[in-house]
């Protein structure tokens, strides 16, 4: 066989695919040595001095020094998230805009809205799975449960009467109010409010009985007794509250309690891979930093240990499960 022929088996087309795959690897691996060669843009689809805000913050200045360029914060709030994901979605995928956001606009809103501007599967690539964001589920000090086995009771014994309140229809609090109401055939009344300040300000008042809200706001209530604490969602209880039992230890172990909502990185799809790997390193390095660790459990988040892969991973698992909550709860948005 002369240096020009082609191996038995191998098509002329198979050799030109295989060669481009070597050219891109090795523009990807150029792109890599150089990156970065400017600043990063990590855009927070929602508005400054949220928890989501403060995080990328704290991660921004402490990525900046591993990256050895600034972290520029932009926020663009709006549509629960979709505003500012579909600006990175349709990035360029050069590593120099990068996404921090919830898992609202990452997962779930795609099955709660006819439609959106974007397809996370298709036009972003999963990087790194930040924190988890438990909740706690406060109820009203007149509210006489203590437990989550007594709450259960006392809801289907005033079934029609119990107000739960939410930050907006398919958030958590909404859709784990409404398995709960749907699996005891409770009737209770959704109340959806446009932030949880506003929310847990009824809910202290007394115009609802029950909600799911962040540690971070309702904290202060609870220990002030305006508030009660039944129990957190999720798998572990928060280190900032750690008196109180998740809802699974107390029976309640349906998924809808036992899953959370989290905090995660993403950037445009087609985005090299060792440039996203670079980030997800930064990220992880930045996450194992003791004041950055004290600061996200302040504010009740569960860190994670991630990688591309590992949050692809999750992201696969936890998919049906959002979905059959949002049909359940007959959410639907356009």
């Amino acid at each position: 066989m002369n240096a020009t022929s082609t191996p038995r088996g191998l098509t002329r087309r198979a050799l030109h695919c295989g060669i481009a795959s070597l050219a891109l690897a090795a523009t990807g691996a150029s792109w890599a040595q150089a990156y970065p060669s400017k600043p990063i843009r990590m855009v927070v689809p929602f508005a400054p001095g949220g928890a989501t805000d403060v995080l990328a913050r704290v991660l921004g200045e402490k990525m900046a020094a591993g990256l050895g360029q600034p972290v520029i914060i932009d926020n663009k709030p709006g549509a629960a998230g979709i505003i500012g994901t579909d600006a990175v979605a349709k990035a360029p995928a050069d590593g120099y805009t990068i996404v921090l956001s919830l898992s609202n606009s990452l997962l779930t809103n795609q099955f709660l809205y006819e439609k959106l501007p974007y397809d996370t599967q298709r036009d972003l690539t999963l990087v790194y799975q930040i924190a988890t964001a438990p909740l706690v589920l406060v109820v009203h000090p007149s509210v006489p449960a203590n437990t989550g086995p007594e709450l259960l009771k006392y809801v289907v014994a005033n079934k029609g009467k119990v107000a739960y309140g939410s930050y907006g229809v398919g958030a958590y609090p909404h859709l784990a109010g409404a398995h709960m109401s749907l699996t005891q055939k409770a009737e209770m009344n959704h109340i959806a409010y446009k932030g949880e300040s506003p929310m847990l300000q009824d809910l202290i008042g007394g115009q609802i009985q029950m909600a799911f809200a962040s540690a971070l706001v309702a904290k202060p209530h609870i220990e002030a007794g305006k508030l009660k604490a039944i129990g957190v969602s999720g798998e572990r209880r928060m280190a900032t509250l750690p008196n109180v039992p998740t809802l699974a230890e107390q029976g309640l172990k349906d998924e809808a309690y036992r899953v959370t909502g989290w905090l995660a990185i993403a950037m445009p799809s087609g985005t090299p891979k060792p440039i996203v790997q670079r980030i997800a390193d930064e990220v992880g390095k930045a996450t194992r930093q003791p004041d950055v660790q004290a600061r996200v459990a302040a504010m009740g988040f569960d860190l994670k240990d991630s990688s591309p892969e590992a949050f692809n991973a999750v992201y696969k698992k936890e998919s049906p499960i959002w979905e059959r909550l949002i049909k359940d709860s007959g959410a639907r948005l356009e």
